[in-house]
C-alpha cells in the first residue's frame, strides 16, 4: 500500500550530512585469465604463457592497501571478496600470505566472510583444501553451465564433469558455504534447458545460487558478433520458472539475480546492494568511501592494466581516478543499488548512508509509486512484482534530467 505523499519541505537539505560511516568491505581484484570470455567485460587479461608474477603483485595489493589506510582508519572491515580475473590461478601460498598481511594492517569483525572466486578449469582438490587452512571461507564458483555444447559457445575452458567436480573438491575440501554461479538466457538455449541446467546446480545443494542473464555488452567479442540470444518474453519465462523452482528446493530470492538458503545470503554483495562502504585494491579497483568528518564520499579507481599497476601499486600514480559524490549522484547510486533487492530497504536506510533527506527524491517516488513500480510505507520501499519485471523502467526513473 501507497503511503501520502511525504510534505515538500522548504528548504530541506540539499547536501548530505553523515553522522556515522556505513559498514566497510574490502575488495580485491586478481586480474589475470587462461583465457578470457566472449561475453566477459571485466578487468581481465589472459596469462602470457602461464606465468604470473604472483609474489610482486602480492607485494603491490599490500602496497596500494598501505596508501590506502588514511582513508579507513579505526574502521573495521565486515567482509573480503577476491575475485578478478581468475583468482584460482594464484597458489595457496600467496592467497594465505596476502591474508596474513591483511590481519596485520587491517581491523577484521567477528567470522568475517571471506570469500574467492574459483573457476573449475583453473582448480584441483589439494589447492581447495590448502585456500580453506589459508582462510577462505566462502567459494563462488564459475559454473555458467553444466550443458558442454552452451559452455563451449561461451568460451568456458572447462566441461560439465569439471563442474561437478570442482563442486565436490570443495565440500570435500570442508567449505561449507559454496555459491554457484550459472547463467540463462544462453545462446540456443530453451526454457527446458535453461531449468535442466538450474536442476543440475540445485541437487548439489549449495548454500547460494547466482542466476544471471546472459547480456551482451560493450567493446566485447559478443557484442561485435551478437549470437542468436531468445527474445524477451522466453527469458521472462526462464526467470520465472527459475524462482518457482529455486523457491519449492528452499532458496530465497533476495536479489535480481542471488537466491540463498536461511543465513547464507551473500554479505559482501549485500553491502553493495544497501550502498555500503567499500574498499578496492588491486587493478582496476574501485572504491566508495564516506567521510563523516569531511560530510562527503569518494570514489576511487585504480589504474586498470596489471603491468601498470605492478609499477605504480607503491604511489598515488596508482590512482587512476578520484571524485566526489555530489548530492544527485549519491541519491542515484543508493537507489540504483537497493531497488535492486527483492525485499526493497528500510526509508531509515536511505539517510544513513546517503546523508540525505528521503525528500530528496520525493518527485521520483512519487512517480515510481503513481507507475505501480514501488509500494511504500513510512518505514519502507520495496519494488512490486511489475517493478521487479520492468527493472530498468523503474531505475531510469531516479536518472537525472
Amino acid at each position: 500500500m501507497s503511503m501520502a505523499a511525504e510534505p515538500i519541505l522548504s528548504g530541506y537539505q540539499s547536501q548530505p550530512h553523515f553522522t556515522i560511516s556505513p559498514p566497510l568491505s574490502l575488495y580485491i581484484h586478481i586480474p589475470w585469465c587462461i583465457r578470457k570470455c566472449p561475453y566477459c567485460d571485466f578487468n581481465s587479461h589472459q596469462t602470457d604463457n602461464g606465468s604470473l608474477p604472483e609474489s610482486a603483485y602480492v607485494d603491490a595489493l599490500i602496497a596500494d592497501l598501505e596508501n590506502d589506510l588514511p582513508l579507513i582508519w579505526g574502521r573495521t572491515i565486515t567482509t573480503i571478496f577476491i575475485g578478478g580475473g581468475t583468482p584460482s590461478l594464484f597458489s595457496a601460498y600467496s592467497i594465505e600470505k596476502l591474508l596474513a598481511q591483511l590481519r596485520a594492517r587491517l581491523r577484521f569483525g567477528p567470522d568475517t566472510e571471506i570469500t574467492m572466486e574459483v573457476n573449475p578449469g583453473a582448480s584441483e582438490a589439494g589447492r581447495f583444501r590448502a585456500f580453506r587452512a589459508a582462510g577462505i571461507n566462502r567459494l563462488s564458483i564459475g559454473i555458467q553451465s553444466f550443458d558442454d555444447n552452451a559452455l563451449r559457445k561461451l568460451g568456458r575452458i572447462h566441461d560439465s564433469k569439471q563442474a561437478w567436480r570442482a563442486f565436490e573438491q570443495a565440500r570435500h575440501a570442508g567449505f561449507g558455504n559454496i555459491n554457484l554461479d550459472l547463467m540463462f538466457g544462453l545462446p540456443g538455449q530453451t526454457a527446458a534447458m535453461a531449468l535442466n541446467d538450474l536442476q543440475t546446480a540445485i541437487d548439489l545443494q549449495p548454500e547460494h545460487i547466482s542466476y544471471y542473464q546472459l547480456t551482451i555488452e560493450p567493446n566485447t567479442p559478443f557484442h561485435h558478433h551478437p549470437p542468436a540470444l531468445g527474445d524477451d518474453d522466453l527469458i521472462w519465462r526462464m526467470q520465472q520458472e527459475a524462482e518457482q523452482s529455486l523457491g519449492r528446493h528452499g532458496y530465497t530470492q533476495y536479489e535480481v539475480s542471488a537466491y540463498a538458503r536461511q543465513q547464507y545470503r551473500c554479505q559482501h554483495n549485500t553491502n553493495y546492494w544497501q550502498f555500503g562502504d567499500y574498499l578496492g585494491i588491486g587493478a582496476g579497483a574501485h572504491s566508495k568511501l564516506t567521510n563523516p568528518h569531511a560530510q562527503s564520499i569518494t570514489r576511487l579507481a585504480k589504474t586498470r592494466h596489471p603491468r601498470h599497476y605492478l609499477a605504480s601499486a607503491d604511489s598515488s600514480a596508482c590512482i587512476q581516478t578520484r571524485s566526489l559524490l555530489q548530492a544527485g549522484e549519491i541519491a542515484l547510486e543508493f537507489m540504483m543499488n537497493a531497488l535492486r533487492l527483492t525485499e526493497g530497504f528500510e526509508s531509515r536506510l536511505f539517510t544513513a548512508h546517503t546523508g540525505l533527506p528521503l525528500a530528496f527524491l520525493h518527485a521520483e517516488l512519487e512517480t515510481a509509486t503513481e507507475k505501480g513500480l514501488i509500494s511504500r510505507d513510512a518505514l519502507h520501499i520495496c519494488p512490486t512484482e511489475r517493478g521487479k519485471r520492468y527493472l530498468n523502467d523503474l531505475l531510469e526513473l531516479f536518472l537525472p534530467t
